[in-house]
C-alpha cells in the first residue's frame, strides 16, 4: 500500500530504522524500541507473541524484567505511531505495513524487483535496468543500522544478502545493454567489498573482457582462484571456469551483438569548456591534486573526480581552471554541461546525452530515443579517444553516471554540494573556504593593491565577515570597486552588522543568501526542520547531545540528520560528535528559524530544551565535582536529564 505523502504512515528500514507521518519524522525510540519496531514491520502484518518478540530482542539471555520492558517499548510505539497501527491481538503485537496509508520502503523495494524480473524476462532490458535502479535506491545505507538482537542481526544478513542479488541482476543487464566499460569500476568495488563473492567475480571478468581488457579479465580468474585455494580450499565454479577458457579462446560468443550505431563523416573535436576566470587564486593543493588524477587517465578505464562543497566555495572555478591546464592531455575534445543540480528542474542526462552528441558530430536525426541508446553510442563515439567531460552543478550520483565515458584515455571533472559516495571509483575532494592568506590576495587582485594597502586592517575585516568564503569575497570586493568614494572601512563597517551582511552581500546578479536559498531547497522537511532549528544555537558548534535536546529526538537520529546535512554541505562536523555551520550559513539558517517557517512556540520549545540540557549537564558536572553538596538541589527541575557521567562528549 503507498501512503499519502501528506498524511501517510511512512516506515524506512532499508537503512537507519525511520518512521514519517506526512513529512513529519516520528521518533522511533531507543535502540531496543527500533529493535520491537523491526520486529514487528519485518512480519508481514502477522502478530508476534510476546515471547517471540523477547527472543527476537534479547534471544537466549533475556533481561529479568523483559516482559515489563517490552510492554513499555510497545506503550511509547503507540503513542508515537497510534493504537489503530500498533494494536494488540491475543497477548501480542502487530503492525500491518499493507494496510491503507501505510508503507515500508522494504514492500516496495520488493514490488519494483518483481517488475524488474518481468521486464527482463521479457526482454525490455531497459525497462528492468530502470526498475532495479529505482529498487535500489529505495537503499540508505546498512539496513537497520545500529539496531541490536538476534532478530535484527538476522534480518540484515537477509536484506544485505537481497541488496547484492539486486546488484548483480542490474549489473548483468548492464553488461546486456552495452554499459560494459561504465560497470567495470562498480563491479571492481564490490568484487574488492566481497571478495568471495564469485558471481560479481564473473560479471568483472566478462565486463574487462568486452571493455577490451583480455589480460585483466583473465588475472581477475587467477586472484580469483588463488584467493578460493587460500580461504576455502576450493576451486572456483565450473561456471567461472568455463568464462575463463572462452576468454582465452577469444570467443566470438562473448561479445554483445549491438544495433549498428550510427556514426558522422567525420569525429568534430568539441572544445566546450567556459572561460577560466583571469584572477583565479590559491588552491595550490587541490589543484595538484586534481590534475594528478586527471593524468592517471592515460593508464585506467576512466579517471573521475568529483569535489563537493558549499555553494559559492569555488568548486566550478576550480574544476574549469584544472580543466584548462589539463586540456593538453585530452586533445579530441572537452565537453562541459551545467547540470542545473540545485534547481527545481535539473538537467535530464539524456537532453545532456542528445548535446554531447550533437557536439561530436552526429546529426539531429541520428539521435536515439532513448538514454540507453544515447549513452552507448557516446561511449562508442569516444572508445579510442582522448575527451575530457566536465560535469558542473550536479545533482547526485544517478543523474551523473550515464554521462561519464567509461573508456580508456577519457576523464570526467563534476561538481556539486553533496559528496558522491556512491559514485563507485570516483576520486572525491572536499574543498573548504580559503585560507585567509589566499582571500585577501583574491579581494586585493580585484579592489586594487592600492586602496587595500592603505587599509589592511579593515580588508581583514571584510574578508573575516564574509567567512573566507569565495563568492562571498568577490561580492564584497566588487561592490567596494564599484564605488570609488568608499574607504575599505566603509565596507568593512557594513558588513560588521551580522542582521544585514547577507544583505550586503549581493551586487547585480549575485547574492550569497540566494546561493544559500538553492541548497536549502534541495534539503527533505526533517533536514530542512533540523536546518533551521541548528541556526537558533549560539556559539562556534555544538555538541551532538545539545543538538539531539534541541531538535527533541535521540542521539541516534540526530546523528544520522546532522550526517545527512554535512552531505549537503550546509553543516561541517568540526570533530567527532560536534557540528558546525559556516558563519554565514550560520546567519542564512537563523534567517530562516526566525522567518514563517517555524511558530514562535516552536521555536521557544527547541530552545527550552537546549536550556534544560545546559543546566541540567552543568548540575551533573557540579555535582561530580562537590559531592554532598546541596547547591544542585536548589536549582530549577528540567524536563531533559543533561549529560550522565557516563556519556561522552
Amino acid at each position: 500500500m503507498v501512503a499519502d505523502p501528506g498524511t501517510g504512515l511512512r516506515f524506512a528500514v532499508l537503512g537507519p530504522v525511520r518512521a514519517w507521518r506526512g513529512e513529519e519524522p516520528l521518533s522511533t525510540g531507543s535502540p531496543q524500541q527500533k529493535a520491537l519496531l523491526v520486529a514487528l514491520l519485518l512480519r508481514g502484518g502477522h502478530t508476534a507473541t510476546a515471547q517471540e518478540l523477547v527472543d527476537a530482542l534479547w534471544g537466549e539471555e533475556p533481561p529479568q524484567q523483559a516482559l515489563a520492558a517490552l510492554r513499555t517499548y510497545a506503550s511509547r510505539l503507540r503513542k508515537v505511531l497510534g493504537s489503530q497501527t500498533l494494536v494488540t491481538e491475543s497477548g501480542g503485537y502487530m503492525i500491518d505495513t499493507a494496510a491503507p496509508n501505510t508503507s515500508l520502503d522494504l514492500d516496495e523495494a520488493t514490488r519494483l524487483a518483481g517488475e524488474a524480473e518481468k521486464f527482463a524476462a521479457s526482454g525490455d532490458h531497459g525497462r528492468a535496468r530502470e526498475r532495479y535502479n529505482d529498487a535500489l535506491a529505495l537503499w540508505d545505507g546498512e539496513p537497520l543500522a545500529r539496531v541490536p538482537g538476534p532478530y535484527a542481526e538476522a534480518q540484515r544478513a537477509r536484506l544485505e544478502e537481497w541488496l547484492l542479488s539486486l546488484l548483480e541482476h542490474r549489473l548483468d543487464l548492464d553488461l546486456q545493454v552495452g554499459c560494459h566499460a561504465e560497470a567495470v569500476a562498480e563491479l571492481t568495488a564490490l568484487s574488492a567489498a566481497y571478495p568471495l563473492r564469485e558471481r560479481l567475480r564473473e560479471l568483472l571478468m566478462l565486463a574487462l573482457y568486452r571493455s577490451g581488457r583480455q589480460a585483466e579479465a583473465l588475472a581477475v580468474y587467477a586472484d580469483t582462484r588463488q584467493l578460493l585455494a587460500e580461504e576455502l580450499g576450493v576451486d572456483p565454479r565450473p561456471e567461472l571456469a568455463e568464462l575463463q577458457q572462452r576468454i582465452l579462446r577469444a570467443d566470438e560468443s562473448l561479445n554483445l551483438t549491438l544495433d549498428r550505431l550510427p556514426a558522422p563523416a567525420t569525429f568534430v573535436m568539441p572544445r566546450q569548456l567556459p572561460a577560466t576566470v583571469p584572477d583565479f587564486t590559491g588552491r595550490t593543493t587541490q589543484v595538484a591534486e586534481l590534475s594528478e588524477q586527471l593524468a592517471t587517465s592515460e593508464r585506467s578505464v576512466m579517471a573521475v573526480s568529483a569535489v563537493a562543497g558549499i555553494g559559492g566555495v569555488g568548486k566550478t572555478t576550480l574544476a574549469i581552471h584544472v580543466a584548462h591546464a589539463a586540456k593538453d592531455r585530452f586533445p579530441d575534445g572537452q565537453l562541459y554541461a551545467d547540470l542545473r543540480g540545485t534547481s527545481t528542474s535539473p538537467t535530464e542526462p539524456g537532453a545532456v546525452l542528445a548535446a554531447f552528441l550533437r557536439a561530436l558530430g552526429i546529426a539531429d536525426d541520428a539521435v536515439p530515443d532513448g538514454v540507453e541508446e544515447r549513452a552507448a553510442l557516446y561511449r562508442s563515439m569516444l572508445s579510442g579517444r582522448r575527451v575530457l567531460t566536465l560535469l558542473d552543478n550536479a545533482r547526485d550520483a544517478a543523474q551523473v553516471r550515464p554521462l561519464l565515458p567509461g573508456t580508456e584515455g577519457c576523464a570526467a571533472l563534476i561538481t556539486a554540494r553533496t559528496r558522491m559516495v556512491d559514485l563507485a571509483g570516483a576520486h572525491l575532494v572536499d574543498l573548504d573556504v580559503m585560507s585567509p592568506e589566499e582571500a585577501m590576495t583574491l579581494f586585493t587582485k580585484i579592489v586594487g593593491a592600492e586602496r587595500v594597502g592603505a587599509e589592511r586592517e579593515a580588508a581583514m575585516d571584510v574578508v573575516a565577515a564574509c567567512g573566507f568564503l569565495p563568492l562571498a569575497i568577490r561580492i564584497a570586493a566588487a561592490r567596494l570597486a564599484s564605488r570609488r568614494t568608499w574607504t575599505v572601512s566603509v565596507l568593512a563597517r557594513k558588513l560588521g552588522d551580522e542582521r544585514r551582511r547577507l544583505d550586503e552581500l549581493q551586487a547585480g546578479d549575485q547574492a550569497v543568501r540566494a546561493t544559500f536559498e538553492l541548497g536549502y531547497g534541495q534539503l527533505d522537511a526533517e533536514q530542512a526542520r533540523a536546518f533551521r532549528l541548528l541556526g537558533l544555537a549560539e556559539g562556534p558548534d555544538i555538541s551532538l547531545h545539545a543538538a539531539a535536546a534541541l531538535l527533541g529526538l535521540d542521539a541516534d537520529d540526530t546523528e544520522d540528520l546532522l550526517e545527512s546535512l554535512v552531505d549537503t554541505s550546509l553543516l561541517e562536523s568540526a570533530a567527532p560528535g560536534r557540528y558546525r555551520f559556516h558563519d554565514l550559513v550560520r546567519l542564512y539558517a537563523r534567517d530562516c528559524a526566525l522567518r514563517d517557517e517555524h511558530p514562535p512556540s516552536e521555536r521557544e520549545s527547541a530552545l527550552s530544551r537546549l536550556l534544560d540540557f545546559y543546566l541540567a549537564t552543568a548540575r551533573e558536572v557540579y555535582r561530580l565535582g562537590r559531592p554532598g553538596d546541596r547547591i544542585p538541589a536548589h536549582l530549577a527541575q528540567t524536563r531533559h536529564p543533561g549529560l550522565q557521567p557516563t556519556d561522552r562528549e
